[in-house]
């Protein structure tokens, strides 16, 4: 189920949303007896999949990733790079597995479809994650959905839950950044025709910009510090979900209740 993408993609491209799952949705994967990952749309090349599989082993060694492709002449390219913990299947947002996954990736892949598809597509993968276990205060499965540049020097995406969505990250190479609202081009579907007078991303990135204007004093510090500080300056008004830890990386995640568009 779903369209066939344009398929382009690099090697390292997913870096920053990689290291965020690692960071954030680790330990979830750790207490799972058999944590799998989906790479979604992984593209004409498997180089994705297989960094994912790297990256996540370095916080749970037991993982397995699973590359989903709805283009069969992609799956049969990938077959050849199947190791341990690595494989690849043909499918779309039906998620063709016997378990729910722990993880599911769609990075890139939403950015074709319209608006109004994407609520319909976020409620269809969500509804195949592994669940919430309030015994054990297990938060279940994650999906993360978002888009980035071809090189992944800026990106932003949404993380949900089996519930919905939690939370908005954007996530920028500071050295490459004039302003916050340069990631705007990077908004996922769900939120870049938001991008507008009246709508909360909008107003979020104007008050980002602001207060980066606000922090030019510690650019010679560094990007980085300047970042830092114009974030933290953000918290006064905004729901900011994360802490200094990410901000060092060039990273702000926000709840998404608080920019999702309006109607």
């Amino acid at each position: 189920m779903g369209t066939v993408t344009r398929g382009t993609t690099n090697p390292n491209r997913l870096r920053r949303m990689d290291r965020w799952i690692a960071a954030t949705h680790g330990a979830e994967l750790r207490r799972a007896a058999d944590p799998v990952a989906v790479d979604l749309g992984y593209g004409a090349a498997p180089w994705t999949a297989v960094e994912l599989l790297h990256r996540l082993r370095t916080v749970a060694p037991h993982a397995r990733v699973v590359g989903v492709e709805i283009e069969p002449a992609r799956v049969a390219a990938a077959l050849p790079y199947e190791r341990a913990g690595l494989t690849f299947r043909h499918g779309g947002f039906e998620i063709p597995l016997p378990q729910r996954p722990l993880l599911v990736r769609a990075a890139n892949v939403l950015r074709q479809y319209e608006e109004g598809e994407v609520a319909a597509v976020w409620e269809r993968l969500c509804g195949r994650l592994a669940p919430a276990d309030p015994a054990t205060g297990a938060r279940g499965g994650l999906l993360v959905e978002g888009t980035c540049d071809e090189i992944g020097r800026r990106h932003v995406w949404v993380a949900l839950g089996p519930e919905g969505p939690r939370t908005v990250t954007f996530a920028t190479r500071l050295g490459s950044l004039e302003r916050p609202s340069d990631l705007a081009e990077r908004l996922p579907k769900a939120l870049i025709h938001r991008n507008v007078p009246g709508e909360p991303v909008h107003t979020f990135l104007r008050d980002f910009d602001r207060a980066w204007a606000a922090a030019a004093p510690y650019a010679s510090y560094g990007a980085r510090q300047r970042w830092i500080r114009a974030v933290r300056d953000l918290t006064a008004d905004w729901p900011v979900a994360d802490g200094p830890v990410r901000w060092r990386q060039g990273e702000v995640t926000v709840r998404w209740e608080a920019l999702a568009p309006r109607g």
